[in-house]
């Protein structure tokens, strides 16, 4: 079973720019789809970015222009970028790893945007 471990986030002001990296315990090379979600108080889980192992990638609406994931298999690691940041994307982020039809997701970062 993979674990996961993500780091990066913290407190940033509107306008703002964060960087998320999710450190996998395996070689991604062995990984499928990986991703990440995000969960804003008082609001569903939000998948907000996918990409493949073959470097595809998806964004939710909401983040789409704004953010971009990024996989290094050598490093076991994936990135999310995220510039002009919002109030709205204050929450929990945390990555997920897919491992055959396994599903496993890290505990998570606290982003938050407030001025």
């Amino acid at each position: 079973q993979v674990q996961l471990v993500e780091s990066g986030g913290g407190l940033v002001q509107p306008g703002g720019s964060l960087r998320l990296s999710c450190a996998a315990s395996r070689s991604s090379f062995s990984i499928g789809s990986m991703g990440w979600y995000r969960q804003a108080p008082g609001k569903q889980r939000e998948l907000v970015a996918t990409i493949t192992s073959h470097g595809y990638t998806n964004y939710a609406d909401s983040v789409a222009g704004r953010f971009t994931i990024s996989r290094d298999n050598a490093k076991n690691t994936i990135f999310l970028q995220m510039n002009s940041l919002k109030p709205e994307d204050t929450g929990v982020y945390s990555c997920y790893a897919d491992f055959g039809v396994q599903r496993t997701r890290g505990q998570g970062t606290q982003v938050t945007v407030s001025s």
